[in-house]
């Protein structure tokens, strides 16, 4: 009879907690597949196409396009080699730290310091008009802007009273520059709106009583308080604006190639040139820049300092 004991409920417990658990993975995964599938779909298997295509000389028209050879890394070399490449890799950055860096994260976060405290129909309008450049399509707000910078009968033209001044012509990079930093400022500017509302009215307060001034004030207290908010709006827009299509619209790259960023170039090479190879190549070099600049920005958004 002593030898006689009950069977144990551990092992038993610890099957149920095991498949309960991998029933829950199951589940998870289920309702994560959809996402899995288009995000193959979508980004990683247009990714891979496009390295594949890097490494061929695949054309839009002749032989080429029908029977593609491998060429290995000759289209990056080629590319890398041409001096057009270099030049609108310097007018991208150009282009990302005055429309992007400087441009809409000042102006969001200027306009969203000074709407935190204020209520009302002033606000509201502010607010409304920022965001719906932001909203609108990007050939209506081009075409405005156009209509706008136009050297015969411009509507800037004739609000300066500066008749047949060519803001396209003479100052593209400004011209696009100005024209992303309108349009994408709304973003900003809601991040910004966001981030400030968790900042403690009792730290401004305190250091308001400490004699602090403005700038002290923001770079002691608000800075720190939302220094995760300004490198994710920073990693976004500059990204974003990386990529950004939008000034060809406006200059179409030109004068001289005075304004061809490299999405612009990417477009000229293989669409209008017909070097789908060789665009897939500068591609593929676009994807590893933008790869480091999110590394880049991830490590200070992550660093404790």
């Amino acid at each position: 009879m002593a030898l006689a004991t009950s069977p144990p409920e551990a092992p038993a417990k610890g099957r149920y907690s095991s498949d309960a658990a991998g029933l829950g993975r199951l589940r998870a995964g289920a309702f994560v597949a959809p996402a899995l599938v288009l995000i193959a779909i979508f980004l990683v298997f247009p990714a891979l196409w496009v390295i594949y295509l890097g490494l061929t000389n695949y054309r839009l028209t002749g032989l080429a396009a029908r029977h593609p050879q491998l060429v290995g890394l000759d289209n990056f070399g080629n590319a890398l080699a041409d001096g057009s490449f270099w030049s609108s890799t310097w007018l991208t950055v150009q282009f990302v730290l005055g429309s992007a860096v400087i441009g809409q994260v000042v102006l969001g976060f200027t306009i969203a310091w000074l709407l935190r405290d204020r209520t009302g129909p002033l606000k509201r309008i502010v607010e409304g008009l920022v965001i719906l450049a932001w909203i609108l399509p990007s050939a209506v707000v081009s075409f405005l802007w156009v209509a706008l910078l136009d050297r015969d009968g411009g509507t800037l033209n004739l609000l300066l009273h500066t008749p047949g001044f060519g803001w396209l012509l003479d100052h593209p990079m400004l011209s696009i520059v100005v024209f992303n930093t309108w349009r994408g400022t709304a973003f900003s500017m809601m991040l910004y709106g966001a981030a400030l509302g968790n900042v403690p009215p009792s730290h401004l307060e305190s250091a308001r009583l400490a004699g602090a001034s403005g700038w002290q004030q923001l770079r002691d207290v608000v800075f720190p308080h939302i220094r995760g908010h300004i490198l994710t709006n920073l990693l976004l827009i500059s990204l974003w604006t990386f990529n950004d299509f939008t000034p060809f619209m406006l200059t179409a790259g030109g004068p001289d190639g005075k304004s061809e960023v490299l999405a612009v170039h990417v477009y000229k090479v293989a669409l209008l040139g017909g070097e789908l190879g060789v665009g897939a190549a500068i591609s593929t070099v676009i994807l590893l820049i933008n790869l480091v600049v999110a590394v880049f920005y991830l490590r200070l958004l992550r660093s404790k300092k």
